[in-house]
């Protein structure tokens, strides 16, 4: 199947924003299938207050969001790094170089904040996701470790 030709428009999405609701959370919801529509308001708000920003993509040709990434920086004792939390596309949408926008962009973004790094935690069974990050040079340098509250 050829991959269409396409122009992307990336914008940050505040709470508040009915793209919010119509747009990022239906991408958030792809890929944490179990958080409410609820659930997902509260997450938003609490995690924009803490510096996480939505950078969506919209598709210029027919104005639909075809992905997301959700980023914060943060000052480490490894020096500055923009941290991503998400990266979805539209799966619909999957193979058509709209992960590739975004990850740009957020380097872009990286570089102009000052950071030395881009940083990200992936589910050890997401091997399309580890394929996307080696390809653009990343390595896995840390192992993420989890343990539940009681």
């Amino acid at each position: 199947m050829p991959v269409r030709s396409m122009q992307l428009t990336t914008t940050v999405v505040e709470p508040g924003d009915s793209r919010m609701a119509a747009d990022v959370q239906p991408l958030l919801h792809t890929l944490r299938p179990a958080l409410t529509p609820e659930a997902c308001a509260a997450f938003v708000t609490e995690a924009h207050a803490q510096g996480l920003v939505f950078l969506a993509a919209y598709d210029d040709a027919d104005g639909r969001c075809a992905g997301l990434a959700t980023y914060r920086v943060l000052a480490t004792s490894r020096g500055r790094v923009l941290f991503v939390d998400d990266l979805v596309t539209d799966p619909g949408r999957r193979s058509e170089g709209i992960g590739a926008r975004l990850w740009e962009e957020l380097e872009s973004r990286a570089a102009r904040a000052g950071c030395e790094r881009l940083e990200l935690d992936s589910g050890v069974t997401n091997g399309g996701a580890h394929r996307f990050y080696h390809a653009r040079g990343m390595t896995v340098s840390a192992f993420h470790f989890a343990s539940p509250l009681r």
